[in-house]
């Protein structure tokens, strides 16, 4: 029997059905987390042999030992994951030090968690990046604003989602910036006009795509975080043909292979310096799935279960599993804060038939996601932008 050994199988919560479909292909899965066992749900319980609890994950020593422990008991560990971002470089130097070959490896990090250091194999995959210049001083940052004009991007260049990620429109902002002070390596962009999208796939150990699909983020989600805005994107019931080559191609030029991955692009809304309005540009390389409830999502939007299509890559590198009809499964993050024009009773009238799930965001992701999730399934863009007015708009 082969051991996975899943780090934070309770957070987030979604993440039992990664260690159930495990656990039903015949894997023995060990979990290490930090909740009390009696605070785990019983579903996550029920989908592993045995519970590990540290006192905190933050703690090397601590999941060392625990790995160390399950090594005792059980013999080798052949996967190590916890498909989260947060994690990865934990991941990677608990693989390293157990000599756990079925991912990767410290060495590996620098250019899958450095966005400075991912656009040289974007470059392989023949894919258009943004400039940039690594924050130093005033007078060199200016230089390169001259080069590419405002606005400009600044984030941590081995950052987690949009914290910490500002738009600077002029001096004032680049002087303000820089007076805070920077406590660690700062990359700053070139702006890039248009709205995010994706390509997220599961790939073999061969680097082949078995599975794929996509979504939007209509509005910026630096804006949303640092504005506190209703947070929207969706699972698009369509990839376009384009796209899908180019997350292939950078699927390849990074050497993933036996992960599921999360690629992020700008498709521009107008003509740039970059490429022509409707062209697609690199942001970032993410090596996990697309985050919080997004999993479930994919489910919905595309009449399957990719918690099992990825539990199969793990235990046959392959999948028998089928892909129904196609939808679009779309996401309102709202906020406790705001005054919607439609209140949660009038938004479930209009479309509780609509609507797969709806529930609390967990504390840990409501900067970024909302207080108040919806996810709703529609068919037609017309039904989709519709269900975003009136989740978005807000008594002034």
């Amino acid at each position: 029997m082969k051991n996975f050994v899943y780090l934070s199988p309770n957070f987030p919560d979604n993440h039992w059905n990664f260690c159930r479909k495990l656990k039903d292909n015949g894997l023995r899965v060990l979990g290490i987390g930090d909740a009390p066992y009696d605070e785990l749900t019983q579903e996550l319980k029920d989908s592993m042999h045995e519970y590990y609890k540290v006192s905190s994950l933050e703690n090397y020593d601590e999941v060392y030992r625990a790995v160390a422990f399950f090594i005792f008991k059980y013999g080798p560990i052949d996967w190590l994951e916890t498909n989260n971002e947060y994690w990865l470089e934990r991941d990677a130097r608990l693989r390293t030090a157990f000599h756990i070959t079925s991912g990767f490896q410290e060495k590996d990090m620098p250019v899958v968690k450095f966005k400075s250091k991912m656009k040289k194999n974007y470059a392989k995959a023949d894919v258009p990046v943004a400039r940039f210049h690594m924050v130093d001083n005033f007078e060199n940052c200016r230089k390169f604003i001259d080069e590419v004009g405002y606005p400009v991007i600044v984030k941590p260049d081995n950052g987690v989602g949009a914290a910490h990620t500002y738009r600077l429109k002029n001096d004032d902002d680049l002087r303000n910036f820089l007076a805070e002070g920077v406590s660690e390596p700062y990359i700053m962009e070139e702006y890039i006009f248009g709205e995010v999208v994706t390509f997220d796939s599961i790939t073999n150990s061969k680097g082949e795509v078995i599975f794929y699909t996509g979504n939007v983020t209509p509005n910026s989600l630096m804006d949303i975080v640092n504005n506190e805005d209703t947070c929207v994107f969706y699972i698009r019931s369509h990839v376009p043909e384009k796209l899908v080559e180019m997350g292939k191609a950078t699927l390849k030029a990074f050497g993933v292979k036996s992960r599921m991955c999360h690629f992020e692009y700008f498709c521009l809304d107008r003509d740039q310096h970059i490429g022509k309005k409707g062209d697609f540009v690199a942001l970032e390389v993410n090596m996990r799935p697309s985050g919080g409830i997004s999993p479930t999502m994919m489910n919905y939007a595309n009449e399957t279960d990719i918690y099992e299509i990825w539990a199969d890559m793990i235990a046959y590198d392959q999948t028998d599993k089928g892909q129904g009809n196609k939808h679009n499964c779309i996401f309102i993050g709202r906020r406790d804060n705001r005054n919607y024009v439609l209140n949660h009773d009038q938004y479930m009238e209009k479309y509780g038939e609509h609507i797969r799930i709806q529930q609390r965001v967990p504390d840990a992701l409501s900067n970024t996601m909302g207080n108040i999730m919806y996810i709703g399934v529609f068919d037609t863009d017309e039904e989709v932008k519709q269900f975003i007015i009136d989740g978005c708009n807000c008594i002034a």
